[in-house]
């Protein structure tokens, strides 16, 4: 998903946005308003580390909520991939 295209669907994801980085406010997320450099630069603000380790966090997010709309369904909270639900029946090849 790119730039524009979060920005796009950023009334959709806000409330999953604010999920995630619960010390957010409502307010960071008007200003914020889907640009991906101020919510790097508020929840580095917020959560008090580093630029680096913000774009990191905000990457991987937006690439788990990627995934998430595109059926590949990945933990949005820790924005790691989901075990597997694949069981097999002892004696089943």
């Amino acid at each position: 998903m790119n730039a524009d295209q979060f920005e796009g669907k950023w009334k959709q994801f806000k409330g999953q946005v604010r999920e995630k980085w619960g010390k957010l406010t409502d307010d960071d997320l008007h200003l914020i308003a889907g640009r991906r450099e101020e919510l790097i630069g508020k929840v580095q603000e917020r959560y008090g580390i580093a630029k680096e380790k913000a774009t990191h966090e905000v990457d991987e997010y937006v690439k788990a909520l990627n995934n998430s709309e595109t059926g590949d369904r990945r933990d949005l909270e820790t924005a790691e991939p989901r075990e597997s639900a694949k069981h097999t029946v002892a004696g089943r090849g």
